[in-house]
């Protein structure tokens, strides 16, 4: 084969130095050419790539097409969509990690969705409320009951989509419900990489059968939100979409929309306008942020 053929690929998995590149016409086993860590660039699974091929289904990552987003923990980029899935029930959810993944979401340009799981065992109306008000989809399901799965399912095709939860609230469940071959293969990587997967950098990407990937991410996990990405304090109130409408009203520049007399934003929370829970979460990763100084990143 003339190794000066160029193919244009996705990267579906990393492993141990090699890139699995899938391209129309096969999948092909790639190493990075060294200019990418000269320039301090790694390919990532979710990257658009342009191969170029040797011989036996072997090739080298020539070029990374732009990105529109990356997350370092766990190394994946271009994703669509990552679903955040929260129990009603068994555990109950956790409001300021749910917060804090979605304001890592809208920073990193990746489309939210919320979905609730357990809905059979509690009522969902207050939580979904809170969400759709604050601007995200909200999908209520009961995975054992098999309702509300098809809306999810078709929510995935066509898109690079990854799951994150915490243990407990049936993601695997939600996954086995989605497609079962789907949950089988994921909880195959899982076993094979021990308990400890979230210290793992092994990510894969699986593909649906209706169109579209499933990422799984060793490493989606709430315990390392602060890996995700560090978000400043003067950039967070972007974070919050219900804040759109009323950053520019405030009294002063530079307001935290914490205590201040005068803030827009504290007026649509007393009158109802924004969710005190969203506004707790808020002021919780200010305090955080706050303790952040831009020249030690």
């Amino acid at each position: 084969m003339n190794s000066q053929v160029i193919k244009n690929g996705l990267i579906i998995k990393s492993l141990g130095g090699f890139y699995y590149v899938e391209t129309t016409e096969a999948i092909y086993e790639c190493r990075a050419r060294g200019k990418f860590r000269k320039d301090e660039i790694s390919p990532l699974v979710g990257d658009r790539v342009d191969v170029e091929l040797t011989d036996g289904g072997k090739g080298y990552v020539v070029g990374i097409h732009e990105r529109k987003n990356s997350i370092i923990r766990p190394p994946v980029a271009n994703i669509d969509q990552l679903l955040l899935v929260s129990s009603i029930e068994k555990p109950k959810p956790n409001l300021l990690v749910l917060d804090k993944l979605l304001a890592v979401c809208v920073y990193k340009n990746i489309r939210p969705v919320v979905i609730l799981t357990k809905a059979d065992l509690g009522d969902t109306s207050q939580l979904r409320k809170t969400y759709e008000g604050a601007g995200f989809p909200v999908f209520c399901v009961s995975s054992l009951q098999q309702e509300g799965i098809e809306p999810v399912r078709a929510l995935l095709r066509g898109k690079i989509s990854a799951f994150s939860g915490n243990s407990g609230v049936g993601k695997t469940t939600l996954l086995n419900a989605i497609d079962q071959n789907l949950s089988l293969s994921t909880a195959a990587i899982s076993d094979k990489l021990g308990r400890g997967r979230h210290t793992t950098r092994h990510v894969e990407l699986y593909k649906l059968p209706g169109g579209g990937y499933i990422a799984d991410t060793p490493g989606f996990s709430s315990v390392d939100i602060h890996k995700f990405e560090i978000i400043l304090k003067d950039q967070l109130q972007y974070c919050f979409p219900e804040f759109e409408d009323y950053l520019d009203g405030c009294q002063f520049t530079g307001c935290s929309h914490t205590c201040e007399k005068g803030c827009r934003v504290l007026e649509a929370l007393q009158d109802g306008r924004i969710s005190p829970s969203r506004h707790e979460s808020y002021v919780a990763m200010y305090e955080e942020a706050k303790n952040i100084k831009e020249w030690e990143l």
